[in-house]
């Protein structure tokens, strides 16, 4: 049995960021236990930080705290490995499941390492997406444990790291996750909210867009007074937090009865129609472009017009509401619009050097 299939959805993975003392590690467990939704105690116990003089964890002297505080309160333990070191020190100390930082993810050497250290070993490893929107790189993490004999795997979504996000400390990219569930239909994943959203007042919303994305769990940073934690402070909750986070949670079925499922079939025949005809409408607004590009190409002209651009732009931007559209999609959706027209005219004006299936 799978470590998702052990329990019910959603799984649960709570814990402290880092384990700071065998006090706080087994404060944090009990009350977990307490509240009796928790399947998993977490703990950081080496912490991968961007710069030194960071407290990096307290090493392997926390790994008897975390087994001790999982065999008391009877919740599985986890905790993240880095390098074989780890996951030899952490199997020793009798952890029960192990995962991959996202940092370790983005380099495949050390994925490898790991794998090596973890054949033969019957243990469950949960991978977090790399720290980069690469979803080549994701895969290639799950494909390096399979090698290695390690079928129990889930993936952990944690965001995207971008510079100065307005909102988000790693940004969703919920699409990435999204084509990782295709490209490994039988895969669990779970999501890690706190990395994504690094402040604990956005918790429970991107928890519940997991949930409604049919993800298989979450893991939550949870520390007993997470303002003075040692690191991340600002992403923690207490356990009474993470309990109203979980009230709160809808979890919502994604079987659907013969009624139902009858007329979502009716509109989505409907949005097939659609669909169609946005395409017709698409290519039939190339072979315009192409007309542009050759007449671009019989006069000299530069394919960019930059002016004609920014007046396009803007004018769709500032009907965006009337569209019911969002601007970042009206953003997106143009800008894809634009590279296939220039995609087009390049093929027009320059027919000897340019790929037509280029892009």
């Amino acid at each position: 049995m799978s470590l998702i299939q052990e329990f019910d959805r959603p799984l649960i993975i709570a814990g402290p960021c880092s384990a700071e003392s065998e006090e706080q590690v087994m404060k944090t467990a009990l009350q977990l236990k307490a509240d009796g939704r928790t399947n998993m105690l977490r703990a950081g116990i080496w912490k991968p930080r961007t710069r030194p003089n960071s407290f990096e964890g307290v090493g392997h002297v926390g790994l008897p705290w975390l087994a001790k505080a999982g065999k008391e309160t009877g919740l599985k333990t986890t905790t993240e490995v880095a390098n074989a070191k780890h996951a030899e020190l952490a199997l020793k100390a009798g952890i029960e499941a192990l995962w991959i930082g996202a940092r370790t993810t983005v380099n495949p050497f050390a994925v490898q390492e790991i794998a090596d250290a973890l054949q033969g070993v019957d243990i469950p490893v949960l991978i977090k997406n790399p720290v980069n929107p690469d979803v080549q790189l994701w895969l290639g993490a799950f494909e390096r444990f399979e090698k290695a004999g390690i079928s129990d795997l889930t993936a952990i979504h944690r965001g995207f790291s971008v510079y100065n996000h307005a909102k988000y400390r790693n940004v969703p990219n919920w699409e990435i996750p999204i084509e990782l569930k295709e490209r490994r239909p039988n895969t669990p994943v779970i999501c890690d909210p706190s990395h994504i959203g690094g402040k604990r007042d956005l918790l429970f919303e991107i928890s519940q867009k997991a949930m409604d994305l049919n993800f298989e769990g979450l893991m939550i940073e949870t520390h007993p007074d997470p303002d003075n934690a040692w690191s991340d402070a600002a992403q923690q909750v207490t356990p009474r937090g993470l309990a109203g986070i979980l009230d709160e949670l809808i979890l919502r079925s994604h079987e659907v009865s013969i009624d139902v499922a009858s007329q979502i079939d009716d509109i989505r025949m409907k949005v097939s129609d659609l669909d169609d005809r946005l395409f017709d409408l698409l290519s039939r607004r190339m072979q315009m472009s192409e007309e542009v590009g050759r007449l671009k190409r019989e006069n000299n002209i530069t394919i960019l017009q930059q002016e004609h651009w920014r007046k396009i732009i803007n004018h769709r931007l500032d009907h965006s509401d009337e569209y019911r559209l969002t601007r970042k999609f009206v953003r997106k959706l143009m800008d894809a619009i634009h590279q296939e027209s220039i995609r087009h005219q390049t093929a027009v004006m320059n027919p000897d050097k340019t790929n037509p299936s280029e892009g």
